[in-house]
């Protein structure tokens, strides 16, 4: 019990950032909301130059900088002393989700802080000094390769993308896609996961590896766009890598590792995602009720009505379900590492995306006609939180990894259980 009762304690470090992270996204973020989607829009067509950055986005990352609101997410770094512990980073999660793109201006936006973390575990000094330093400045941005059209990617070990060693170089061949950020055109790096030993173990075959976006044989085909929404100016790429050379010293770890990385990456990205949900769910639950207040029908508020009362308690519900498991979850992580939180993880996974499209579907409809316009920020939302039911993982896979885990738990199942990996952004 005294363990639990620790969930209820937000951080004092917490508390004094949160409340500064907040009074800067309602000076800052919020009212900038609509010029960030008129500077994302007119980014127009993919070309081959990339798509550029945002003026505004890059005005309130110098201000956030500033103010010592940067780099939050990564603990236990000597590159980075400010960074917190899962469990008190996940409520400023939460707040940023709120804006879909208010994570970037912290410095705290996927796939960077998952390339971050990967390379602060992970990577050789000289590795980090080259690559991971300017991703800490906010200098440079990064793509995790991983997810192919050809294979069933769900099951990361279908992974044909090749990755073959001559001399003192590596010679990779394949194509990816669902490759989040390497729409930028400050995408500098991407970390892509190929098959180096196909007669390994089924789970010592991948190997992850550093690649130059500029590098000979790598070309970003196409963005890929989302219910319409193409996601400028970083998008979601198709990218293919034709015998792309790197030196041999850009592997990460060592040969038939690739499969160990992606377990250490996707766990803390996991927790990220789901605490953003929680943020975009309530946001989309207060415009829901503001709505049903403004607005009346058949001569009463429509927030009078039955139906709406009726998913207004099951909304808060679901959301202080999701929160309070994800909470949970992070506090695992931090106390007993991820492997132990493997179970809680899945949940998290599981419910928190579920739970967002839920609640930003009854928005929605509260909104009728509008909900389904960019007037509103839901129709986005919407997308974004579906998309999350397929990205770092699909909610069935995570659900037959649980299952397996309860029924080791149990003492029904005797194999080992892997953890899913699966795309990650």
């Amino acid at each position: 019990m005294k363990n639990a009762m620790n969930l209820f304690q937000e951080p004092p470090k917490t508390a004094e950032l949160r409340q500064r992270l907040q009074a800067f996204m309602n000076e800052h973020i919020l009212p900038n909301e609509a010029q960030v989607a008129r500077e994302a829009a007119a980014q127009g067509s993919f070309g081959p130059e990339g798509w550029g950055h945002c003026p505004t986005v890059e005005r309130l990352k110098a201000l956030a900088r500033a103010q010592g609101l940067w780099n939050l997410f990564l603990p236990h770094s000597p590159r980075v002393p400010e960074g917190l512990s899962n469990f008190e980073y996940a409520p400023l999660c939460e707040v940023m989700g709120r804006v879909h793109w208010a994570s970037e201006v912290f410095n705290c936006a996927a796939p960077d802080t998952g390339n971050m973390e990967t390379l602060d575990r992970y990577a050789t000094e000289a590795q980090k000094d080259r690559w991971l330093e300017p991703l800490l400045r906010g200098e440079i941005r990064s793509a995790f390769l991983m997810t192919e059209p050809e294979v069933a990617s769900s099951d990361a070990t279908n992974i044909q993308c090749e990755i073959r060693r001559e001399g003192d170089e590596y010679v990779i061949n394949g194509r990816k896609w669902w490759s989040t950020g390497a729409g930028s055109q400050h995408c500098a790096l991407f970390i892509v996961m190929g098959k180096s030993n196909p007669e390994a173990a089924r789970h010592q075959q991948q190997s992850m590896i550093l690649v130059p976006a500029d590098s000979p044989g790598v070309k970003v085909e196409r963005a890929l766009s989302v219910f319409g929404f193409n996601h400028a100016p970083h998008g979601h790429m198709e990218v293919s890598l034709t015998d792309v050379r790197v030196p041999v010293a850009h592997l990460l770890l060592g040969e038939g590792r690739g499969f160990e990385i992606a377990q250490g990456r996707l766990g803390p990205g996991r927790i990220h995602h789901c605490m953003r949900s929680i943020g975009a769910a309530e946001r989309a639950f207060e415009l829901m009720c503001q709505r049903l207040a403004s607005r009346h029908a058949f001569g009463r508020a429509v927030a009078e009505q039955g139906v709406w009362h009726e998913r207004i308690a099951e909304a808060r519900c679901l959301i202080e379900q999701a929160r309070l498991l994800t909470l949970k979850a992070a506090w695992m992580m931090d106390t007993v590492g991820n492997k132990a939180a493997q179970a809680e993880i899945a949940m998290i996974k599981i419910v928190a995306p579920s739970m967002a499209c839920k609640v930003i579907d009854w928005a929605i409809q509260a909104h009728g006609g509008g909900g389904v316009s960019e007037d509103f920020p839901l129709a986005f939302s919407y997308a974004d939180q579906r998309t999350l039911r397929l990205a770092d993982g699909p909610d069935e896979v995570h659900r037959q990894a649980l299952a397996k885990l309860e029924l080791l738990r149990l003492g029904l199942r005797h194999k080992p259980v892997h953890t899913p990996i699966t795309r990650g952004c």
